[in-house]
């Protein structure tokens, strides 16, 4: 198996990504009482599509969410974090959004659309429960 050299462009973009996740704060700091997070994603590809499920450690992650575009000769990807860490904020159990793909292969714009569903759990409330 051939490695990507790591002057690639998709190896730089890799890296990149990587460094903004090890900087971000972690999830668990940034949303209390947050225990699972579950996304399930589903990537428009013209006619086709390209369905997947992303669970996460709270605990481990950091509260980032950047999803590169699924087709590698893209230089672009999806920004998920505001959407997400706003409905976390909020407590929201259920929510959705979509992101278009910002990249380009080459002289075009990539056509991709990514959407998500999310699911959130919390601990209960210890509010007004006493022993």
């Amino acid at each position: 198996m051939m490695m990507p050299h790591r002057n690639h462009p998709a190896a730089q973009r890799f890296a990149d990504r990587r460094r903004r996740e090890n900087a971000a704060p972690k999830l668990c700091s940034q949303v209390p009482g947050l225990t699972s997070l579950r996304l399930d994603v589903h990537e428009q590809v013209g006619v086709g599509a390209i369905d997947y499920i992303r669970r996460f450690v709270v605990a481990n992650t950091p509260a980032l969410f950047l999803v590169p575009c699924g087709d590698p000769r893209c230089d672009g990807g999806h920004d998920l974090t505001t959407a997400v860490m706003c409905s976390l904020r909020a407590h929201e159990v259920s929510f959705r959004g979509s992101d278009p793909c910002a990249g380009s292969l080459g002289p075009t714009s990539c056509p991709r659309v990514l959407s998500f569903d999310a699911t959130a759990e919390y601990a209960p409330s210890l509010a007004g429960k006493r022993a």
